[in-house]
């Protein structure tokens, strides 16, 4: 009975010291306790701009916290966590990925820790992990657009098929699905709606491969190249503001939808840290801020979005299928790089 009661108060003791790390509201003791931890290390594939904007408020708000940012793209990000763990490096407290698939494996490979921030219980089901381990943080769409001064409106495409016409040759640009989240997604939502003889058939076209889902909306707002086969959507509305002669298109067979969530890995080295930054990354202010600091969607349902953009009720997309997407991810890399080089 006596050797019972011990154990049965360990447990107690073990769960109350356990607490803090995984309470879902931020509370004092929470915040208390995270300024001991000294930071919170956020690795994140959100636009430098936005990152910034992220950590500056959240500075503001919590002085004692400084927030560390490690920004890459999301293949990046994941190859880096990937091969921290490997080697026994626990570095990351908070991580942002425009691939949800890596999500997905992360919580397989039981690395991350269930949190669900206040605001999250709002969320549609759709935006959340069923059993708390990660939620849409920001939203995107991968999108076609072109340059204005070289691009006539009348003779602009409409939809994907439009960029194998001839006279689109050494004009288009594309980011690469072997270091964007974002393009592995739009990726392999147009395998799904074309094929990957659309691809083969695209490549001919002499199409400029970049990283980064960041990078092609600058190719074609500097006039490099006419054309954006696919682009951050965020992006574009970044372009757009700063008066760039750049029009986004929405392909008519359809625009792909990408998810971005963020969550907590269970060996975060400063874990209530991290729980205060991850209910800070989904408050109304942070939704509202990436929306319009960033140009981001937001599935918060109390943010709103500006006036002069195009409602997403209103958009044919391509949904994201990340449970679909994970166990081809190699495969769908391999292919592409075979089709248009690294």
């Amino acid at each position: 009975m006596k050797k019972m009661r011990s154990a049965a108060w360990g447990i107690l003791v073990a769960s109350a010291l356990a607490w803090p790390a995984v309470a879902q509201e931020t509370t004092p003791a929470m915040v208390a306790a995270a300024e001991k931890e000294g930071k919170v290390v956020w690795y994140s594939s959100v636009d430098v701009k936005v990152a910034e904007g992220v950590a500056k408020a959240f500075r503001e708000a919590y002085p004692k916290i400084p927030v560390e940012v490690e920004r890459s793209g999301s293949e990046r990000v994941f190859q880096r966590i990937n091969q921290e763990y490997q080697s026994n490096i626990k570095n990351v407290d908070v991580v942002n990925s425009s691939d949800a698939s890596h999500f997905i494996f992360w919580k397989q490979q039981k690395w991350l820790a269930p949190h669900t921030p206040p605001d999250v219980k709002r969320f549609a089901a759709q935006y959340k992990d069923p059993e708390g381990y990660f939620a849409t943080w920001r939203a995107t769409l991968s999108v076609m657009a072109y340059n204005t001064q070289l691009v006539p409106e009348k003779d602009a495409p409409k939809g994907y098929l439009d960029l194998l016409d001839p006279k689109w040759k050494g004009k288009l640009t594309k980011a690469h699905p072997g270091y964007s989240g974002t393009a592995l997604t739009g990726t392999y939502a147009l395998t799904k709606a074309l094929g990957w003889d659309y691809f083969e058939k695209l490549a001919k076209q002499g199409v400029q491969q970049l990283q980064s889902t960041t990078a092609t909306p600058k190719s074609i707002a500097s006039g490099e190249r006419a054309v954006m086969v696919d682009g951050n959507e965020y992006n574009m509305f970044i372009e757009i503001d700063k008066k760039s002669p750049v029009k986004i298109v929405y392909a008519k067979e359809g625009t792909p939808f990408v998810a971005s969530p963020t969550a907590i890995f269970a060996d975060a080295p400063h874990p209530n840290a991290a729980r205060v930054f991850q209910n800070f990354l989904y408050t109304a202010k942070i939704q509202q801020l990436i929306i319009d600091e960033g140009g981001a969607r937001s599935v918060h349902p109390d943010v709103k979005e500006p006036a002069d953009r195009v409602p997403l009720a209103k958009i044919k997309m391509l949904p994201d299928d990340p449970g679909g997407m994970l166990p081809q991810v190699a495969d769908i890399k391999k292919r592409y790089t075979a089709i248009f080089g690294n």
